[in-house]
């Protein structure tokens, strides 16, 4: 047994598809593997464990797994060991083993609180090891051993899965039913990394607002606030919503609490109530329009960013027309729009797919094209402002800075008017808008006694994500 357990070499690399959420659940996974004495290489060949976290959200995500997989098949031969985890390892199951026999486990997202047993197992010679569990969890992966890839702003997973079932969203059935961590849990991860110096602090979950405190004793917005006055905190964040969860409580506490970001993303997917219904998002375009009059009455000037789809099955010309003039009365700040692609097990795989793609295509040219025109000028609401940002990265080609504002616009800006030519990564100062372009502001930054950098340390970023 003893020359079996030294052949697994402690040494791993993780490559992670999709989204923030699997991006913060590779955070957790990292943090695992360390804490059980595995060291992170930054190179595969160097690895003597191989994970890939993926997403199976996009057309094709399987393909691009399995075609990856196969990219380094080769390493086998070198005593490297392979774990596929995350949506796609749920979705296909028991199939990874025989596509890609040389993978050692496959491990959805709701079993990644088993990973340091899994791991054990790996480690004594075991070669085929699942963690598929079934979607009735109520578990959540908690961990106090979370690599946090930002040293300034920090995700907290505050409810796993889903139980909305639409009727092209696979994530209920690769990530479970919808399971909340308890307020007082999210609350100590909070301390805890605003102790460790983070300023911005994200909330995640495929349907963020659907949160349920099981202890009853926080709403989604009052968890908003408390975490919002922690002491240090400056930002906080939230995403996705679901329009069906979205209580007018929350625009109230954005209005209420300056350190929540005047930011909302909330998926419409289409503007016509026909294709809603179709899609099984169970509201109506009134029912959307009315949270969107909610956050405009607001006293803060809200930023909206919404995903839509086109040629969904059964999409007319003037369903898709409803979606054009949906995206005209809301003016959106930014839209993420796809063609509708059928997903494996969803219902509407089995609904005629009678749009040609050309149309598809045609419908999201359209479609970005006028939102483009929107957001050219929407944006230039914004020329003149002073706006807090947060610095990310730079620009030397330009000789500008990077930031973000609070309502998560890209602000690339000069320093020509302040001491520091290159603020700290982490730090935020006020800048000026002297001019807009259809995805982002450009400034000038100003120096103000009030908006002193804070302390920061650069890191490189942690992550390859592929889309």
């Amino acid at each position: 047994m003893g020359d079996i357990l030294v052949c697994v070499s402690k040494t791993f690399y993780i490559e992670t598809f999709g989204c923030q959420m699997n991006a913060h659940d590779s955070e957790k996974v990292i943090g695992t593997l360390e804490q059980q004495g595995y060291a992170r290489v930054q190179d595969e060949d160097a690895a003597g464990l191989i994970l890939y976290n993926t997403c199976s959200i996009r057309d094709k995500a399987e393909q691009k797994v399995f075609h990856r997989l196969n990219e380094y098949k080769k390493l086998q031969g070198e005593g490297k060991k392979f774990a596929v985890l995350g949506c796609v390892a749920q979705q296909e199951g028991q199939k990874i083993f025989e596509k890609a026999p040389y993978v050692s486990m496959v491990a959805g997202s709701a079993s990644y609180r088993n990973l340091p047993e899994m791991l054990r197992r790996l480690e004594a010679g075991e070669e085929r090891i699942t963690g598929l569990d079934d979607r009735q969890t109520e578990l959540t992966f908690e961990t106090e051993f979370t690599a946090r890839s930002n040293p300034h702003r920090g995700y907290i997973t505050i409810i796993e899965g889903c139980d909305k079932f639409c009727a092209y969203c696979v994530v209920p059935y690769t990530r479970g039913k919808e399971r909340s961590r308890t307020a007082a849990s999210v609350l100590v991860e909070a301390r805890k990394m605003v102790d460790l110096g983070f300023t911005e602090i994200q909330f995640l979950g495929q349907n963020v607002n659907s949160y349920r405190d099981p202890s009853g004793r926080m709403s989604f917005a009052e968890l908003l606030v408390a975490v919002g006055e922690l002491p240090g905190i400056r930002r906080v964040r939230f995403t996705t919503s679901h329009p069906r969860d979205f209580t007018r409580d929350i625009v109230q506490a954005i209005d209420d609490t300056p350190t929540l970001c005047d930011h909302i993303h909330l998926p419409v997917q289409s503007g016509s109530t026909a294709v809603l219904q179709a899609m099984a998002r169970e509201y109506t375009r009134e029912w959307y329009l009315e949270r969107m009059n909610w956050i405009k009455a607001a006293k803060r000037d809200i930023s909206i960013t919404s995903d839509m789809i086109v040629g969904f099955p059964g999409e007319t010309d003037a369903d898709f027309e409803e979606t054009i003039t949906l995206v005209g009365e809301v003016k959106y700040d930014a839209v993420f729009a796809f063609k509708f692609s059928p997903r494996p097990n969803t219902p509407a795989v089995t609904m005629a797919d009678s749009i040609p793609d050309e149309v598809k295509t045609e419908r999201l040219r359209i479609l970005m094209d006028r939102q483009r025109e929107i957001q050219r000028k929407h944006y230039g609401r914004h020329l003149g402002e002073v706006q807090e940002v947060m610095v990310e990265s730079y620009n030397p080609s330009r000789n500008q800075v990077v930031g973000r504002s609070t309502q998560n616009k890209t602000v690339n800006f000069s320093t020509a008017q302040i001491v520091q030519a290159r603020p700290p990564i982490g730090s935020y100062l006020p800048v000026r808008i002297t001019q807009t372009l259809p995805n982002c502001l450009v400034g000038e930054a100003i120096e103000d006694a009030e908006a002193l950098p804070v302390a920061s340390v650069q890191r490189a970023s942690d992550f390859v994500v592929l889309n």
